[in-house]
């Protein structure tokens, strides 16, 4: 497009300049050719009143009328042309007739002595109505007296001529436009053809097949443009099976090791179980280590089971088994099942939900998970303060926020805390002794619903999580009914 306009740009102006020269040149010939015309006129009429004396009328219209027929039988390059004779002398103006009628400046002009020329309109040469001419005035100085000779060029063949190259200009303007549009439409197509091509396989990569590839044509830019894609699909390719080859043992180990020690993990339970009830008959620090012991065998046992759903999620057979269910009661069986906690903590669950049901599509088991994993990491990082949760529904969504006010989130924390085993104080004590698979359960949990799982954080301005699931199955989220940031320290 850029070439379009700018070759009708300056096709427009060199067509301008063309026709304007070319007008300019017709006319400035006609001009030269009319101007010796009438010399050739007036020297013409000078002989032939130069045997007439001033006082004889008739002889003086007599050799006028003679001097207009010569002149008008008379051609030359000038084209065609009217005579007109002026004179001050009435009685020699009345034996001449009608004269054509002639401009008054131009009058003024020759009565003065001068020739002139002036462009205006003339009477149509053997037709009615009139044109474009050219007059052209000489003065006649004789013994006879002072006349004035005018001849009336039509101009309608100089018009013809310019209307044929102005025509001839413009078919010729869109002729080579249009070439060039042609040509310019041409090399684009061969330059973006394969940009396009490039493009469309670069789109089919990024969708998953790893098999396209470029068909190479040539040596130049392009080509070696297609080699060198060729050559990082390639790689890519390369490197994408070997991370998938890795992933896959990494997920059948993890899968493996997990199944494999549920086994020694049962006959080790069975011998604790066992110990641990008879810790009563042991000196005390065998029943503290009795104790111990079952303990860490609870914590094992949830990391088997963690490890597990993660090997599930990365496996990709995770399934939903979705039913009507009032998000309050999934709230209210999550606060309850975390109470003990929130009492070793010293710490207050306050519960904030909508009056009426809130009945969605959800898997109830998965998302009273994901809130119980919210309330005990709250619980554990709360210093003792109290909880709050909130539900809020909205048209589209359901959102349930879990807000403490205890260390918050580093600035980049919050992006965080959903990764495997990440721990924001690594240092601290924990009373739940959490695997470190919790969150990033929990953000499976939310994705396999197509909801969302948010974090915000602020040190020494605690944490909020918020969870936000869709209504129905399916439906896409665009916002949520509570916002991430709390409202207390949005509007501080």
């Amino acid at each position: 497009m850029t070439t379009v306009v700018v070759t009708s740009a300056v096709v427009l102006i060199i067509g301008l300049f063309l026709v304007n020269e070319i007008s300019s040149g017709v006319l400035r010939t006609k001009r030269t050719a009319a101007v010796a015309q009438v010399e050739v006129g007036r020297q013409t009429a000078v002989n032939a009143l130069s045997q007439v004396d001033s006082g004889d009328i008739n002889g003086i219209s007599t050799a006028l009328t003679q001097v207009t027929s010569d002149l008008t039988e008379t051609g030359t390059k000038a084209g065609l042309f009217t005579i007109s004779i002026g004179t001050a002398n009435p009685a020699v103006a009345a034996q001449l007739g009608q004269q054509p009628p002639i401009p008054a400046e131009l009058q003024g002009t020759v009565s003065r002595g001068n020739l002139a020329v002036q462009y205006g309109r003339i009477d149509r040469p053997g037709g009615p109505g009139q044109v474009d001419g050219l007059i052209v005035g000489a003065p006649v100085t004789v013994r006879a007296g002072e006349f004035e000779l005018y001849y009336l060029f039509p101009l309608t063949a100089e018009q013809a001529t310019v209307a044929i190259v102005q025509r001839t200009v413009l078919i010729s303007g869109l002729v080579l436009v249009l070439f060039v549009a042609l040509i310019t439409l041409l090399v684009t197509r061969q330059v973006v053809r394969p940009v396009r091509v490039v493009a469309q396989t670069a789109e089919r990569l990024a969708a998953g097949d790893l098999r396209q590839r470029i068909k190479v044509q040539g040596d130049d830019d392009i080509g070696r443009l297609g080699k060198s894609f060729n050559d990082m699909a390639t790689s890519l390719q390369r490197q994408i099976r070997r991370l998938e080859e890795l992933s896959r043992l990494q997920r059948r180990f993890t899968s493996d090791v997990s199944h494999e020690l549920r086994t020694p993990l049962t006959t080790i339970r069975m011998a604790a179980e066992v110990l641990h009830a008879s810790r009563a008959d042991f000196p005390p620090e065998l029943a503290r280590s009795a104790e111990l012991l079952t303990a860490e065998l609870d914590r094992f046992e949830a990391l088997l089971v963690d490890l597990l759903e993660i090997s599930r999620y990365d496996s990709g057979v995770a399934r939903l088994e979705t039913e009507p269910t009032d998000v309050r009661a999934v709230v209210n069986n999550s606060v309850d099942a975390s109470r003990m906690l929130a009492l070793r903590h010293g710490s207050e669950i306050e519960v904030d939900l909508p009056a009426d049901p809130v009945v969605i599509e959800i898997d109830p088991r998965r998302v009273e998970r994901i809130l119980r994993n919210l309330l005990g990491n709250a619980l554990d990082h709360g210093e003792g303060r109290p909880i709050r949760v909130t539900v809020r529904a909205g048209q589209q969504a359901v959102a349930v926020t879990v807000r403490d006010h205890g260390v918050g989130l580093r600035p980049g924390e919050a992006g965080l805390v959903f990764n495997r085993f990440w721990r924001g104080d690594p240092s601290r004590s924990r009373l739940t002794g959490g695997t470190g698979l919790g969150l990033a359960i929990s953000l499976e949990d939310a994705r396999l619903h197509g909801g969302w799982l948010q974090a915000w954080g602020e040190r020494g301005s605690g944490a909020q999580f918020r969870l936000t699931l869709p209504c129905k199955p399916g439906g896409e989220l665009e916002s949520s009914p509570l916002p991430l940031e709390p409202l207390e320290v949005s509007s501080a």
